[in-house]
């Protein structure tokens, strides 16, 4: 049979090969040329049964006897016998009850029958339960159809019968098939004793040709006989022949990753597409042409036209964009991007409150992403970005605040101005269309901000784990003979605390001396061992009043090594989960379901493992009050009061360099994010997006919560949980990618979760950050991987022979595209350095 590969019975009749390429015989073509030339063609046949099939056919050929014609009717209209799997009882209950036979199949890949030991009934022409419950089905795409090629040898015709027949409706044909599809095209190859084995392979050159994507469409066109000769003609053309002496036959290719367009084998490289057709090849995911904007960027010469415009096209889709949401995949999605939103807000938020004095804390982080980013993803023109905090605006934070402290500024206040400034600029830039700058944005200026910002991700994570060592030390210099020198007492020397009156209470009643009130004399005295300082827990210690003296009190054991193991462990199981979904292993709907929630497996196996074995490794800590981290500030800033006037002017330097930070930082991202390789279908809102930020920026502004965009890293790790890929793959073939699911609840859902964290903390007390870590470190890596710049850096260090078949390792001398990677490397390394200075804030505009 084939789908879009040969498939065989394997020797035994017990189970189909692997899918592979068909090789074909060069000469079993030449004889199917002639076989059409000289049978019987009957093309748009009106026939709703296979027995008025048969009839006609026949009837077609006037020179054959009317015996033979009966025989040969007798003979086609009998019941097939198709190959199908058998459970393994039925399987021991018919062994040895039968003589072996080899399998017959009718379809596009029949073998000659052998003599069965009882006549076979005539053909049913309703399908059989058999042919309904075959789960072979949900492989096929829907409006699928069969072709049936009939061949084979008897022993009552002197020459062949040929008959190739297209109907002129699909008809379903019974029993026929061994699926319950309908038919449009047969072949009926019978001829004379002696040569079956070119007659196979006949019906093999014909089962390909059918499966051929081109000469389907010449067989569906075709006006009379010439037409499929010249189409067998063309398929010829393209053919490339082995030669005999250098291959062994009998070795099955295996189908290819990628195949090549349909279209590029067109005279011309144009071909009609069929409606809803939608596949990537390797050759348009490689191209050079990855962007592609349609009226999105298109300028119309009114005020806020592109604004009106982005409305309009995302207007027909909103409600949609929840009703779309409906899919288990969504739900491992929220999961994964809220596990990723809280860590990073918690991140930014303790350095934004050590920058600004606690002006500016994790509760505000977790506030102002819980309310910017629900905003957004319900208006936005792209929801499936994700905002955050970012690095240049951390510096710049940090750089106001310090300019407000120096010259005795409410920094609060002058921030206040700064935003509503941004936000007036950014007005702007949506009424005058400037969006459309985006379009000049090459591949080299996304990789090269999409690279930095994924190593600023892996960098963090790796920074993070290490600094562990400095809370939690390893011993490294631990010798055996040294063990006394490790103690931990607890000192209870503290004079007058009221606790130790609980201690007095266990001490025997006969004190002798007058002076037992005293601690150091109680402890001097006949204490029972079970009071003694050296008996006492740590908590019984601290609750007695005492303190905690000693080199090794503070020192937990194993937890650093721990951290570390928890962080690559879950990197590695989070990497290939991923990947299960093209392993062998298990069904692929169960393969499916594990790599999507790869993330959230991996998070609960390690966070397992963590209870487990019971070690105090540092765990996520989530405010648990809604209250102003720093007392002194309140939730709505005041715009005047505490500055003097003209700070309100002054404000307008600093806000046109932040306005050029939010602009590229936000318009790289959704050129990186709107990629044609994504293949989205609702739209891009570049105007929109920027609208919505801008307006965002007044809001946060007021209430004093940091200011927010697009999250490159992030958002393309929500964008690849998104993914779609067919699920009626034929055997052989790739599942298609079908595009992103395309929707505004997950980022809505995400955020909300963020905002309610603050009442979800004894619950995710329980998670361990060097397992967010190891999430942001997978999220690092896979952006990295996502882009061809990764690519063309292990090319330098192939060697030629080695590296694989690029598709623009064809058109661009090696050295050029070594060139164009040490320019982007030489850039990138220019970048880090950039932003590890204080001159970080103006990085967007260097990319």
């Amino acid at each position: 049979r084939w789908i879009k590969f040969e498939e065989k019975v394997e020797d035994g009749g017990e189970r189909w090969s692997a899918p592979h390429v068909t090789a074909l015989l060069l000469h079993s073509l030449f004889e199917l040329r002639m076989c059409l030339q000289k049978g019987t063609v009957l093309l748009d046949l009106d026939a709703h049964s296979f027995k008025e099939i048969i009839d006609e056919a026949l009837s077609a050929q006037p020179a054959e006897r009317p015996e033979l014609k009966d025989r040969l009717a007798a003979l086609l209209l009998r019941q097939p016998r198709h190959h199908a799997a058998t459970s393994p009882l039925r399987t021991l209950a018919e062994l040895g009850l039968y003589p072996c036979t080899g399998g017959h199949r009718a379809g596009p890949n029949p073998q000659k029958s052998k003599k069965l030991p009882q006549p076979r009934a005539e053909l049913s022409e309703m399908p059989l339960k058999e042919q309904l419950k075959n789960k072979f089905k949900k492989k096929l795409p829907p409006g699928a159809e069969v072709a049936s090629v009939l061949v084979g040898e008897v022993d009552f015709l002197e020459k062949p019968f040929i008959a190739f027949i297209r109907l002129k409706e699909v008809v379903a044909l019974g029993a026929l098939t061994e699926i319950a599809l309908p038919s449009r095209f047969l072949f009926i190859l019978l001829g004379p004793q002696a040569k079956a084995k070119a007659y196979h392979e006949i019906g093999r050159a014909m089962a390909t040709l059918l499966t051929d994507e081109l000469f389907q469409r010449v067989a569906q066109q075709a006006e009379q006989r010439e037409d499929l000769i010249a189409g067998i003609d063309e398929f010829l053309e393209e053919l490339t022949v082995l030669p005999p002496g250098k291959w062994d036959p009998g070795v099955r290719i295996p189908p290819p990753k990628c195949l090549p367009a349909p279209h590029k084998r067109y005279p011309g490289g144009k071909a009609p597409r069929a409606s809803g057709e939608n596949a990537v090849t390797a050759e348009d995911r490689s191209g050079a042409g990855h962007l592609h904007f349609s009226d999105e960027l298109e300028r119309t010469g009114r005020l806020f036209g592109g604004l009106l415009r982005d409305i309009r096209r995302k207007a027909p889709w909103y409600w949609s964009d929840f009703s779309d949401a409906l899919h288990i995949q969504c739900l491992s999605a929220v999961l994964y991007i809220y596990l990723a939103t809280v860590t990073n807000a918690i991140t930014f938020g303790g350095m934004l409150g050590d920058a600004t004095d606690n002006m500016q804390g994790v509760l505000e982080s977790f506030l102002g992403t819980a309310f910017a980013g629900s905003i957004f993803c319900l208006f936005a023109g792209q929801p499936l970005t994700i905002l955050s905090s970012t690095g240049p605006m951390l510096v710049f934070e940090r750089l106001l605040f310090s300019f407000s402290e120096d010259y005795s500024l409410d920094y609060l206040e002058f921030r206040l101005w700064i935003g509503l400034w941004v936000a007036f600029f950014g007005l702007v830039l949506v009424a005058t269309e400037a969006s459309y700058l985006v379009q000049y944005f090459t591949r080299f200026t996304e990789e090269g901000f999409c690279a930095l910002i994924s190593l600023i991700f892996i960098y963090d994570s790796m920074k993070k784990m290490v600094s562990l060592a400095d809370t939690y030390p390893i011993n490294w210099q631990y010798r055996s003979e040294d063990v006394t020198l490790y103690h931990c007492i607890c000192n209870l020397s503290s004079p007058a605390l009221p606790a130790t009156s609980t201690l007095l209470q266990h001490l025997e009643p006969s004190l002798s001396s007058p002076s037992a009130s005293s601690p150091l004399n109680v402890l001097s005295l006949q204490c029972p061992e079970a009071v003694t300082p050296a008996r006492l827990s740590r908590t019984q210690c601290l609750d007695q009043g005492g303190h905690l003296l000693g080199a090794s009190c503070h020192y937990v054991p194993d937890v650093t090594l721990m951290s570390f193991l928890l962080f690559g462990g879950t990197f590695l199981c989070s990497t290939m989960l991923k990947r299960f979904k093209t392993s062998r292993y298990f069904p692929t709907m169960f393969r499916k379901l594990v790599s999507d929630f790869s993330i959230i497996l991996a998070i609960l196996i390690f966070c397992a493992i963590d209870a487990v074995l019971g070690l105090e490794t540092p765990k996520l800590l989530v405010p648990s009050e809604l209250k102003p981290t720093n007392p002194a500030r309140g939730w709505i800033i005041s715009p005047f009061g505490a500055n003097p006037w003209w700070v309100c002017l002054l404000s307008v330097v600093p806000a046109v360099l932040v306005t050029i930070l939010i602009f590229m930082d936000q318009q790289i991202t959704a050129v990186i994010l709107n990629r044609r390789e994504y293949k989205l279908q609702k739209g891009a809102g570049f105007h929109l997006d920027l609208f919505c930020v801008s307006l965002l920026m007044i809001v946060t502004s007021v209430m004093g919560l940091p200011w927010y965009v697009s999250a490159t890293v992030i958002s393309l790790a929500h964008m690849e949980s998104l993914k779609k890929e067919s699920t009626t793959s034929a055997p052989g073939e790739q599942p298609k990618f079908l595009g992103i699911r395309e929707q505004r609840l997950t980022g809505l859902v995400v955020f909300i979760l963020t905002g309610v964290s603050v009442f979800m903390a004894p619950i995710l007390k329980y998670i361990p950050m060097p397992v967010l870590y190891g999430v942001f470190l997978h999220m690092g890596v896979a952006a990295l991987n996502s882009i061809q710049f990764t690519e063309r850096v292990r090319l330098l260090l192939m060697p030629a022979k080695h590296q694989p078949d690029l598709i623009y390792l064809r058109h661009v001398p090696l050295r050029r595209v070594h060139l164009f990677t040490f320019i982007q490397v030489l850039c990138l390394a220019m970048l880090w350095v950039l932003k590890s200075t204080i001159a970080a804030i103006i990085f967007p505009l260097m990319v």
